[in-house]
This record gives structure tokens, sequence and C-alpha cells, in this order.
């Protein structure tokens, strides 16, 4: 029997999404709320979709999204790739596309860490001749 759910984790930044597929008519749910109404702004719901336009998927999967930490667009980063990394589950064959189009590589970059003695993490006190 062939399987029927197909999951993956997204991480960027401090945000962490946990993506479910499901075969479906295409709804997106993230926390429990429509992804139009928890991803307001447009450019951050596209980043949702890009997976399944490379892949040529749009609308044959029910998405399912628990997304927690970070900020909106962390969140939605970690959600794509979690997206990418689903559907790599569901056909091995769509790997090559999406690692084409770059959804297949984690973004390591984190906040650097703000130092003692200083206003932020590299910013230093001006120095002072006299």
């Amino acid at each position: 029997m062939a399987q029927t759910e197909y999951q993956a984790i997204g991480r960027r930044k401090t945000s962490t999404a946990r993506v479910y597929l499901r075969p479906g008519d295409g709804s997106v749910t993230v926390n429990e709320r429509d992804a139009a109404e928890y991803f307001p702004v447009a450019w951050r719901r596209r980043e949702l979709d890009m997976p399944f336009e490379v892949t040529e998927t749009i609308g044959q999967f029910n998405v399912l999204i628990n997304v927690s930490g970070g900020g909106l667009t962390g969140q939605a980063e970690a959600v794509r790739l979690g997206i990418a990394r689903a559907l790599v589950e569901y056909d091995e064959d769509l790997r090559e596309p999406l690692r084409d189009a770059g959804y297949l590589t984690r973004d390591d970059r984190m906040v650097e860490r703000k130092k003692y003695g200083q206003p932020k993490a590299r910013k230093k006190s001006q120095y002072s001749k006299r």
C-alpha cells in the first residue's frame, strides 16, 4: 500500500516548520489557520507555492503546517524548505528541479550574538584619542 502522508521539517533562523503533505485539492493550513490569514503579505504566501510551481504539482496536495519560533519571514522560508523536502519524499525525481531552484538548501545564517562591553554584536563604542 502506498504512503498517503509525506512529512518533513524545515528550518530558517530560529523558525521550525513541520510540514505534512496529503493528496488533496491544494488547501494550505498553517497553525490551524488558512495560509492567507496567517501570512497576509502576498510575497510570503508565494514562498509557500514556489516548490509546487517548480515541480508542477500545484493543487495536488493538502498541506498542513505547524510552525513556531522567529518572525514571519523566517517562518515562511522554513515552510518553503519543509515543503520542498516533503515533495522529495513523495517523488525522488523532483529532487533535481528543486535543487536547481535552490529550495533544498538550508539557509544557515543566524543572528550573531551580542558581545559584552559593546552596544551590539559588532558595533564598538566610539574611539577617543584624547
